[in-house]
């Protein structure tokens, strides 16, 4: 996909606004999240991999449903700001 996001210095515009105008103009074609998206190259889990992965996690939840159920969580501290 070619995007061209081209701005031209229109009257009195300083640098700094054109520039400003570039950024945004940038932002709104979605070239710059691609490119930071794309910026390291990530590898795909095996199978084997994301089903263990997904066996622990309803591991865990078994587990953590079973105290909630006998009231013996351990208690979680106060969040700041709340």
């Amino acid at each position: 996909m070619i995007v061209n996001a081209e701005v031209k210095k229109t009257g009195n515009e300083s640098p700094v606004t054109l520039i400003k105008r570039f950024s945004r103009r940038m932002q709104s074609t979605g070239i710059i999240p691609r490119l930071k998206s794309e910026r390291y190259f990530e590898r795909t889990m095996s199978k084997y991999k994301v089903k263990a992965r997904a066996l622990k996690t309803l591991e865990r939840r078994k587990v953590y449903d079973r105290l909630k159920k006998l009231g013996k969580l351990p208690a979680q501290p106060a969040r700041r700001g709340r």
